[in-house]
């Protein structure tokens, strides 16, 4: 992956530079096919994961109160390093302010008023309950989802053990076929990668690096501090784990994070990486991964 994207940089580059004709906007546009559907491809295969992992993940916790403390562990945990990453990326912009001398986009159609958010933490939480959760499925409503997930998952433990262990192998084998089609689609990561970089190489150029690079600087620090720093700090004082073999493990989700932008096109890498190489329980890793990614969001 990370091969796939240095190449995908030289590829863009070297399409921005020569003379455009019918071959090269057709081999242009094959590449570029790759990384586009690559992204449908994860964003396919995110809902059915989140749903049936969750479900399974909160049927195997047999204690209600289990459920609860996982729920508000998780729930502290997202909370403390957002607040951590808030703070870092205020005190960074106020000491380097990348916005002073930079050029203003004239007649932008951005209107900051426009921008809907929840009036407070209630209707937050009214959001979460899908009052259909076949259209939070279809409309990927995450919120919806993973509340609905929860509380299935849940419920089921409550029932006659005989009619839930049916219906939980139905749920447990469809997971591990959704899980064998994501293992399928993360192979195909290095070439929906060299398509992604290669459309972001060919639309903004290295340009781009130039004009933006006090932003840039600006963001490189917060996450190298964030990263570098806030993370190891916490695997050492609470897991007690070496943080480069940590990093090691989940290295495939973190390229894959960084060349597509989006923690949810991300989140099945992330499940796979920490099931197979963290060795992190189904359980906790069905709750606590699709928690977070939305949470952070």
């Amino acid at each position: 992956v990370l091969f796939a994207m240095i190449l995908g940089c030289l590829v863009g580059f070297i399409f921005k530079s020569i003379p455009h004709n019918i071959v090269t906007d057709f081999l242009y546009q094959i590449i570029t096919l790759c990384g586009v559907l690559f992204i449908r491809l994860l964003k396919m295969i995110m809902v059915p994961l989140i749903l049936t992992s969750i479900i399974i993940g909160v049927s195997s916790i047999k204690s209600g109160r289990k459920v609860g403390r996982l729920g508000i562990k998780t729930f502290l945990y997202y909370l403390s390093t957002s607040l951590i990453a808030i703070i870092i990326g205020l005190f960074l912009s106020n000491m380097i302010q990348p916005g002073i001398g930079a050029t203003i986009v004239e007649n932008t159609s951005f209107d900051p008023s426009k921008i809907q958010t929840s009036t407070s933490t209630i209707d937050i939480l009214i959001r979460m309950i899908p009052t259909n959760p076949f259209q939070a499925l279809a409309s990927g409503d995450m919120l919806g989802i993973i509340f609905f997930a929860i509380f299935f998952g849940f419920v089921l433990n409550m029932i006659d053990s005989k009619k839930s262990s049916s219906l939980k192998n139905g749920i447990d084998a469809l997971f591990q076929v959704i899980m064998k089609i994501t293992k399928l689609i993360i192979k195909l990561s290095p070439i929906g990668v060299l398509g992604l970089m290669t459309k972001v190489i060919y639309s903004s150029g290295f340009d781009i690096f130039i004009n933006l690079a006090k932003y840039m600087l600006t963001i490189t620090l917060g996450l190298s501090i964030h990263l570098f720093i806030i993370l190891p700090l916490i695997i050492i004082l609470f897991v007690r784990a070496n943080p480069l073999n940590h990093f090691k493990a989940i290295a495939s989700a973190m390229l894959t994070a960084f060349s597509t932008s989006s923690s949810n096109a991300t989140l099945p890498v992330t499940i796979k990486c920490v099931r197979d190489n963290v060795k992190a329980s189904n359980e906790v890793t069905s709750f606590v991964l699709p928690m977070g990614a939305t949470i952070n969001m």
